[in-house]
């Protein structure tokens, strides 16, 4: 049975939780942050369509974290990726990141967080951001029990090994 006949529940269970990243920032790029929530977005760098200063590329040539807590301006999200820019060593610097790319988000506030497996490079799914930012469809509303609070989800146990 080839991969295109099997249903891949790992890779919609993510796609489903990458939905709640991209309402998340949605929600924060509409209304701002309120009360104590703050983010720690985690990404590989140079996945396809990472976007970004190259002495900021060079400092972290695998993976790094940000956070959108304080200082961060101009967040923009759109179906596929999110734009914003913040202070590095003084000077601030735009950042453009596919949801894709993302490999763990944290809202400590809320004690929620959420751990991905990198997606491939070169998986057929994944678009270069060409979609301009503007208005963006709300992502689906993804159902977290009351009893999750406090509790990373990881997926590694539905994994193809």
């Amino acid at each position: 049975m080839s991969e295109d006949e099997t249903l891949r529940y790992d890779k919609m269970v993510e796609d489903a939780l990458r939905g709640v990243v991209r309402e998340a920032l949605i929600k924060t790029a509409r209304d701002g942050l309120f009360g104590d929530h703050h983010f720690y977005i985690t990404f590989r760098t140079h996945f396809p369509g990472v976007q970004a200063a190259d002495h900021i590329l060079a400092r972290h040539p695998e993976e790094m974290t940000i956070v959108l807590q304080h200082q961060f301006w101009g967040l923009e999200a759109a179906e596929t990726f999110f734009r914003v820019s913040l202070s590095f060593s003084g000077k601030t610097e735009t950042l453009i990141i596919p949801y894709a790319a993302i490999t763990g988000f944290a809202d400590p506030s809320a004690k929620f967080g959420l751990q991905f497996q990198a997606l491939d490079g070169d998986d057929d799914d994944i678009d270069e951001p060409e979609e301009e930012i503007g208005e963006t469809e709300s992502a689906p509303v993804v159902d977290i029990p009351a009893d999750a609070e406090g509790k990373v989800i990881a997926l590694d146990a539905f994994r193809k090994k």
